[in-house]
């Protein structure tokens, strides 16, 4: 049964994905300075995303069993790959889908 700490855990990796899109846009801009390069909106917002992520991973593991925490969490590597794509218009080649490939069984054999 889905409940709502399995919910937050799962919102809190999707908030994680985002802002870790954020700091690689940030990441690929030149800035006149070092200040403005850890000082701008994308690091600014994607490290609040970050704290936000672990507060709910926080609220989420107070109310679920630990061995789904990690299942869930894998599913992160998933939405970085497809967010890259439609965010970065990054390739999504053969090696990346066998990997997702994995991690998405893995869930499945877990869940088993």
């Amino acid at each position: 049964m889905i409940s709502r700490f399995m919910v937050s855990m799962f919102l809190s990796v999707v908030v994680a994905s985002v802002s870790q899109v954020l700091l690689k846009k940030s990441a690929l801009k030149e800035y006149d300075n070092v200040i403005k390069e850890y000082l701008n909106p994308y690091v600014i917002g994607g490290y609040g995303l970050l704290f936000g992520s672990m507060l709910l991973t926080v609220y989420a593991y107070s109310g679920m069993d630990y061995k789904n925490g990690p299942v869930i969490e894998s599913l992160g590597n998933v939405f970085v790959l497809v967010l890259g794509y439609f965010v970065f218009r990054e390739r999504i080649s053969f090696r990346k889908i066998l990997g997702i490939a994995c991690i998405m069984a893995g869930i499945v054999i877990f869940n088993l």
